[in-house]
């Protein structure tokens, strides 16, 4: 047996756990900075959020243009705009885009210098300032990971920033701040927290070495983050489409978030693999959401990496009561991944790449592309070059699975 977990010092889930933050930020120091974007900081609930940071004795500054897929460009912005301003902590409340823009920041206000410098695994030296994440989607689990994405627009790609050290230092999880997320953003979101439960449960597994986690930032599966991603699983299948029909839907939406921070919780350790390495060049190509993107083609990378490990395909099908203890492991773990499809279909997440908004003669720059994402690549259950890529890519952009079965 071997498990290993990296986590934020505190994490809060439920209804209402939103007005902690104040007193949380206060007992950090007397300044903090506040990274949201536009439409959340008009909100009623933002500036709810200011008045309990003011009662609390804490001075907040304010960075409300934040742009979805994190540009370079808006954390340069960003950090120009602090001026003397020097925060005791960084709070990220908004999307994953918002909670990745407060970590990155925190590593440029801790230790300067450009964004490029740490790209990669473990290239941010040390500590950094403490981050309260408040996450306000159900999707990304990025207020419990080590990991920050972001557009370097002059490459024309995502990068990742991952490290230990950028875990936030509380993830404040609260349900009732996603109870207006419109349908297309809910399913999206939602399809992200499988795609993390589902590639983390799946991972590659590596030798039990006791410097697989000085050495690896994400270690591949194992027995800790498998008991996050099991119940993230099983809370998507339940919550999804319910919260889709109807988004005021409370326990739903609890459901969600909970699958949300459990996928996080999972993948965080674990890393993920193929489906997300496709998506940033894909989301580079077509400007859609990444939930969309990796909904898209975790179908297809299910089916490409089934035979690596059909008994955790098999077992996730357990998980969620689909089949009978009499049917094989090959029939159950194609009907995992048969009813992910399904599911993705019953909520609107498009079905192909082509519906994507992909064109034919991209998907080369799509496959090679993939393979620079080099820390999910490795993760991945089976190997993937170039035309292990492309297969997937053509097979997602068709639309058609059966031709990745017996590969």
């Amino acid at each position: 047996m071997f498990g290993a977990l990296r986590l934020p010092h505190t994490i809060l889930f439920g209804g209402g756990q939103r007005h902690v933050i104040g007193a949380a930020a206060a007992r950090i120091g007397a300044r903090t900075l506040v990274c949201t974007d536009a439409r959340l900081a008009q909100l009623p609930v933002f500036a709810d959020l200011l008045k309990d940071l003011q009662a609390h004795g804490v001075e907040a500054r304010v960075f409300d243009r934040t742009i979805a897929d994190l540009p370079i460009e808006s954390i340069n912005e960003c950090v120009a705009g602090i001026g003397d301003f020097k925060p005791d902590s960084i709070i990220g409340i908004g999307g994953g885009s918002c909670i990745d823009m407060a970590k990155v920041v925190s590593v440029l206000l801790t230790h300067g210098g450009e964004v490029s410098a740490y790209y990669g695994e473990f290239a941010v030296p040390g500590p950094v300032l403490p981050l309260i994440a408040v996450p306000t989607t159900a999707g990304t689990g990025s207020e419990v990971t080590p990991v920050a994405v972001i557009l370097d627009s002059g490459r024309g790609t995502k990068i990742g920033i991952a490290s230990p050290y950028i875990i936030p230092h509380m993830a404040v999880c609260d349900p009732e701040l996603t109870m207006t997320c419109p349908k297309g953003l809910t399913a999206c979101s939602g399809a992200d927290a499988l795609a993390h439960a589902v590639e983390g449960f799946t991972s590659k597994t590596r030798p039990a070495e006791p410097l697989l986690t000085e050495q690896h930032v994400f270690i591949g599966k194992n027995l800790l983050s498998d008991h996050f991603a099991k119940l993230a699983v099983v809370n998507v299948f339940r919550y999804l489409a319910r919260a889709c029909t109807d988004g005021s839907d409370v326990e739903a939406r609890e459901g969600l978030m909970l699958a949300s921070l459990a996928a996080g919780c999972a993948f965080g350790t674990s890393g993920t693999a193929a489906a997300h390495a496709l998506q940033y060049p894909v989301g580079n190509l077509t400007h859609t959401s990444h939930g969309d993107g990796v909904g898209a083609l975790l179908p297809y990378v299910m089916q490409f990496n089934r035979s690596a490990n059909p008994d955790a395909f098999a077992e996730l099908a357990g998980v969620v009561g689909l089949g009978h203890a009499s049917m094989g492991v090959e029939a159950r773990s194609q009907l995992f991944i048969d009813e992910v499809a399904k599911l993705f279909a019953e909520v609107g997440i498009p079905r192909s790449l082509e519906a994507l908004g992909l064109g034919a003669d991209q998907q080369q720059d799509v496959a090679a592309g993939a393979l620079k994402a080099e820390r999910l690549v490795k993760n991945n259950p089976r190997p993937l070059d170039l035309a292990a890529m492309l297969n997937i890519t053509q097979a997602a952009f068709a639309g058609e699975r059966a031709g990745l079965r017996d590969l």
